[in-house]
């Protein structure tokens, strides 16, 4: 080991202390998840995490392999508003594919790692208990029109029960949650994973949420990848998107962000998931790689660490 990597290491000291016993919601989405590589680096990421004590809960979708599955079956999947619209036969591959082949292959490579991760879905033990999503008027970005849209089996959040995954916590095991919910009827909900991370991260009081995608974070220049905001306010965010600054994809997920820090998730990142090992230096590192999200109050705090 030379003079380079033990400064790396004493760099990371404060953070490993300061995010001992501390618990993380991670999301991870389903482009990473379909990388063998990229899945390989976050299990490796996730089991530094975890052997210093970080207590993690992993939240999953799994939309470009739901797409591909639906386009095998003859079926082309109708996306709006980045919804997936679910019908009788999209619900089966949504479940077959969130509840079954990624959470699979994610418990495979985290075991692989030497951890103890436990497959679930938001139907397990009520985790996630949805209601139907009514009919929606929805403008066409083409045309301008509006229509009503039946988004069929895709369910909103009523309400989050996070006693098993506390428990599961407790007993030294990795939950890892597939985007789906159900009601006292029995009924399976389609939900963005996105959604399912923070209202679990809320409701858990959770020190981060971290959302994994294949974006860089937050850029003031969507064509300069260079121009990253490391760290912004909620109150900056609200800004940026009234002012149109934050578009297309990266709009949702700066809501949720924001919807999770004011609901009392301390602090919450959206970075690149397939950048080698992105998780360990946006936590271990000052500079990090993503975008981490505050209060204003809690950002001040950071500045001043």
């Amino acid at each position: 080991m030379n003079g380079s990597d033990v400064s790396i290491l004493l760099q990371a000291l404060p953070y490993i202390r300061h995010h001992a016993r501390a618990t993380f919601v991670i999301k991870c989405g389903g482009e990473i998840a379909r990388d063998p590589e990229a899945l390989e680096h976050l299990a490796t990421d996730v089991a530094l995490c975890s052997h210093i004590g970080i207590r993690l809960v992993l939240v999953h979708g799994g939309g470009p392999q739901a797409t591909e599955l639906s386009r095998k079956l003859g079926r082309e999947p109708e996306i709006i508003q980045g919804r997936r619209v679910t019908d009788d036969v999209s619900l089966e591959v949504t479940k077959m594919v969130f509840a079954g082949q990624i959470n699979i292959d994610m418990l495979g490579a985290l075991r692989r790692q030497g951890l103890r991760a436990v497959g679930l879905s938001g139907v397990d033990a009520g985790i996630v208990d949805a209601v139907r999503r009514p009919e929606t008027d929805v403008e066409d970005p083409v045309t301008g029109e509006t229509r009503r849209v039946d988004f069929g089996h895709v369910g909103d959040i009523r309400a989050v029960d996070t006693r098993l995954l506390c428990k599961l916590l407790e007993e030294g095991y990795l939950p890892v949650v597939s985007s789906l919910g159900g009601d006292d009827e029995g009924h399976i909900y389609n939900i963005n994973a996105d959604t399912v991370a923070a209202r679990i991260a809320i409701e858990m009081k959770a020190d981060k949420l971290i959302v994994l995608t294949n974006a860089p974070g937050l850029l003031e220049d969507p064509a300069d990848p260079a121009s990253r905001v490391s760290h912004v306010s909620a109150r900056r965010c609200d800004e940026l998107l009234r002012s149109g600054t934050i578009q297309g994809g990266m709009v949702p997920k700066i809501r949720t962000l924001v919807e999770a820090v004011r609901g009392g998730v301390a602090r919450a990142h959206i970075l690149d998931g397939k950048a080698p090992h992105s998780l360990l230096v946006e936590l271990f590192t000052k500079e990090g790689t993503g975008t981490m999200v505050t209060t204003r109050d809690e950002e001040k705090r950071y500045l001043d660490e």
